[in-house]
């Protein structure tokens, strides 16, 4: 593919075989024409976000090449939440069978009614931090800094990994 562009996805879920799922999801996404991976972060759990009745999450982040555009490449996204049962209820950080997020889009800042490059939670979000920072320790975030310096700053509260991929 010529005039690539690399971006970061973040992968979770919470219901059924989260594991299963985001590794499922994974190969979806490598099979998105126009896309290839490059990177693959091991499987981590983490404490949910929202209300704490619900089951913990298993995440992972993705590094992929890219010649489609951020929107369609979000739109492919999507797409594959919604084959793995994905439904938009409205209620934030409630339990779902797959999340797939687009974190970065090389060095773009973006902020439209559908997407927002960086993705807004990224400097908090020790679940997409420390799983971003193996696959790529030396990324610079725009308009956050230092993805070494996030990770610092940034408590694990009880994220462990699960499986190396």
């Amino acid at each position: 593919m010529s005039g690539e562009s690399k971006a970061y996805i973040g992968l979770g879920g919470n219901l059924g075989n989260a594991a299963e799922t985001v590794r499922t999801a994974r190969r979806a996404i490598g099979a998105i024409p126009g896309v290839r991976e490059l990177a693959f972060s091991s499987l981590y759990r983490s404490a949910p976000m929202g209300p704490s009745d619900q089951p913990d999450y298993v995440n992972a982040v993705m590094a992929v090449a890219t010649s489609l555009a951020p929107q369609a490449l979000l739109h492919a996204l999507q797409r594959i939440e919604r084959i793995h049962g994905r439904v938009r209820t409205g209620e934030r950080w409630g339990p779902r069978t797959l999340d797939l997020d687009l974190l970065l889009y090389d060095d773009l800042v973006l902020d439209t009614e559908t997407l927002r490059l960086p993705h807004p939670g990224i400097a908090e979000r020790e679940f997409v931090l420390y799983p971003l920072a193996e696959i790529a320790p030396d990324l610079d975030i725009p308009d956050r800094g230092p993805l070494r310096e996030l990770v610092r700053n940034c408590p694990l509260r009880g994220l462990s990994v699960i499986a190396h991929d």
